[in-house]
This record gives structure tokens, sequence and C-alpha cells, in this order.
């Protein structure tokens, strides 16, 4: 199952900072077994752990932070700060706020390392657009449907046996990373069915083993699926990024 660290630590610490979540809460959702360090937090000198850099949100005056899905080519939400966009990109994944912006790092199964970039001075960027959560709902069905249709008629089910189960299987969603308990049950099912996707993307973008895919074939599955690839980071964008009205 995909993870995305930056997406729990946007959702927690927003609950907190709103009031809608305790520190202790937030930090145990965030962290859970592993060890999170964080470099590069403004007013530090060294590595904090990840519980200072939560406490720290207030004082450096943030209200909300968003999780954003930078992949080559598309870099909005992240601010224009030396450094940031490319180990955004390499990390696919970022927590913003409007004076901090952190990217996490797994180092292991048990450890994450999270950058801190100081947002101080820096040109100020708009939110990232994003749809509501059944817009992104429908989004996956019709991407999925267009998917299923692409694998078989490049027949990758043959080379990926998987694949079907995958994509029959979406209904039930794997267990999702807690959330808030005021989240919308809609954000939960989309999140869930997005991660799903995003394994099912992993094992299809997979060349075949002995080259059963020719060159032109998984041409064109890159292009065929790209809109899935759109569709689950747009879905993963605003299951995580929803407020309550």
């Amino acid at each position: 199952m995909h993870d995305y660290p930056a997406g729990r630590f946007a959702v927690w610490a927003t609950a907190w900072l709103t009031g809608r979540a305790s520190y202790d809460e937030a930090l145990d959702a965030v962290v859970g077994g592993s060890a999170h360090r964080v470099a590069g937090l403004p007013g530090t000198e060294a590595a904090v752990p990840l519980g200072s850099a939560l406490s720290a949100l207030r004082g450096l005056g943030e209200h909300r932070i968003r999780l954003v899905l930078p992949v080559a080519g598309d870099v909005r939400g992240l601010p224009a700060v030396p450094e940031l966009a490319p180990l955004a990109v390499e990390s696919g994944q970022a927590a913003v706020g409007s004076r901090v912006a952190l990217v996490p790092e797994a180092l292991g199964d048990e450890v994450v390392e999270w950058t801190a970039f100081d947002l101080a001075g820096a040109p100020p960027v708009g939110p990232p657009v994003e749809g509501t959560l059944r817009a992104a709902s429908g989004a996956l069905d019709l991407a999925v449907t267009a998917a299923a249709r692409t694998l078989a008629d490049l027949d990758l089910a043959r080379w990926h046996p998987e694949v079907p189960a995958l994509l029959a299987g979406l209904s039930k969603g794997p267990r999702t990373p807690g959330v808030p308990a005021d989240h919308d049950p809609l954000a939960l099912s989309v999140l869930a069915r997005a991660q799903r996707l995003a394994a099912v993307l992993d094992v299809a973008l997979t060349d075949a083993p002995g080259g059963a895919v020719s060159h032109t074939q998984a041409a064109a599955r890159d292009v065929a699926l790209r809109p899935l690839g759109d569709a689950v980071r747009d879905a993963v964008t605003a299951a995580y990024n929803w407020l309550p009205r």
C-alpha cells in the first residue's frame, strides 16, 4: 500500500491547529511506530524530533498544512524556494504551510527523515486547485474504466495476473491510515480506492519479464495509464486536504 506521510502530517497538523484534535492524538497518528526527525526547521540548528516540529507550527504562525503531490512537469502548490521542488518531486510528496514546507524521506521501514524549508520571504503561492471529493471519486471511476479496457487490449493481465484481482477488489479498498474522527467518510473511501489504484499502477507499469511487452506496447500502456495516475494524485490530495465546513 502506498504511504503518504506528508498526507498524514497535513491532515493531523491541520486538525491540531484548528482545535479538532489534541497534540498527542496528532503526533501519535503521524509517527505511528516509526522514528521521525526533522532537519532545517526555522529556528533550529540540528535535527529535531517530529513532535518539536509539530509544536513549532503555532509559533511560526501556521493555520493549515496542505498535501502536495508533485511530479516532474507539475509542481503546482510548491513555493518557489531553492531545492524544494527537486526534493519534493523525488519524494513525490510534501506538506506545505504558509511559513514552512516539509518533505519526507523514508530511511527503511522504521525511520522517516524530513527536510524543512523556511518559506519566509518566498513569493506567495496560491493553494492547488482541488476538486470536490465527489468529483475526485467520479474521475477515479472513469479512469479505472478506461485503464481496464487498455490493460485488456494490451493483454497485460497475461504478464501481470495480479492486476485483474486488484481491480476487482477496488470496492473493498485497503485499510487507510487513521484520519481525524470528523473526517468525511467519502474522503476515506476515495483515499482507500486511490491507494489500491496506486498499487495497480505500480504493477501495470512494470515491464513484463523477458521483454514480453514490446516497446510499442509499453509506450501505449504508459500513455493510456497516465490519466489514471493523474486521477489517483488528485483523489489522494482531495481526501487528505478535506476540511469540515
